[in-house]
């Protein structure tokens, strides 16, 4: 496959940014998106150029690291993390538009590279679970109702790569708080701190400047690991009852 890539190339925070044009040919359909870039950068260090910088990590669809806008959409054209996007997904010839992250919560690192720091804050405000559940098999004497397990499990899947905050046209973080409330919310262990943590995240979120949802459902669908878009009304409701109760 022979490919033209705009890609955002931006040295710093502080410095403009625009998109530069890159020619590649050989990509093998079989080829992940990073390894498509791999083989960009490798011909760009041939060259004396610098490589086009962008995250990545286990490349397992795991960690959430790598985030990339590709034509527009978090992640590329398929429900999936762009580590696990294959180069089959496009077409001999295509041109693909290559950003990071759009977010003002999530500012340029340089290049593709985003600070998603915002993320870690947000998590750390919800502060530590109090309820002692001992080593591994004395927490299982800790009984949790099947439906209360499938839900946090069905939460606890998000891997916090922000695809969610950069589909929403408000840059909300909505879902991915969301998630992390409802997860620890549903089960038992979390129910100590099950009010100040909503509060304190929610709180956390707004902090750090990420847009308010409208309700689009972007991010949902955006989403790769499919958290599902009604986690946000089981937060907003978990949210009002501790506000009314004043934690």
């Amino acid at each position: 496959m022979n490919l033209t890539l705009r890609i955002w190339r931006q040295p710093n925070a502080d410095a403009p940014g625009a998109p530069v044009t890159y020619e590649v040919a050989g990509i093998s359909p079989d080829m992940s998106f990073l390894e498509m870039l791999d083989t960009l950068n490798e011909e760009l260090l041939l060259d004396g150029e610098d490589p086009v910088a962008f995250d990545h990590d286990c490349r397992e669809g795991i960690c959430g690291a790598c985030s990339l806008v590709i034509n527009g959409a978090a992640h590329g054209p398929e429900q999936t993390t762009t580590c696990q996007l294959h180069m089959r997904s496009f077409q001999d010839g295509d041109t693909l538009d290559i950003e990071p992250w759009r977010a003002a919560a999530f500012p340029v690192v340089k290049d593709l590279v985003v600070d998603r720091s915002a993320f870690d804050r947000i998590i750390a405000a919800g502060g530590y679970i109090t309820a002692p559940t001992g080593s591994a098999p004395e927490a299982h004497a800790t009984a949790v109702p099947k439906p209360a397990a499938d839900t946090a499990f069905e939460h606890a899947a998000c891997i916090g790569c922000g695809a969610c905050v950069a589909a929403c046209p408000n840059g909300s973080a909505m879902l991915f708080t969301a998630a992390k409330v409802v997860h620890l919310g549903a089960l038992p262990q979390g129910a100590p701190e099950r009010e100040s943590r909503v509060l304190d995240m929610v709180g956390q979120m707004d902090t750090e400047g990420f847009g308010g949802c409208t309700n689009t459902g972007a991010c949902a669908t955006a989403c790769p690991k499919g958290v599902p878009l009604f986690s946000i009304a089981t937060m907003n409701r978990e949210f009002v009852r501790a506000a009314r109760k004043g934690r």
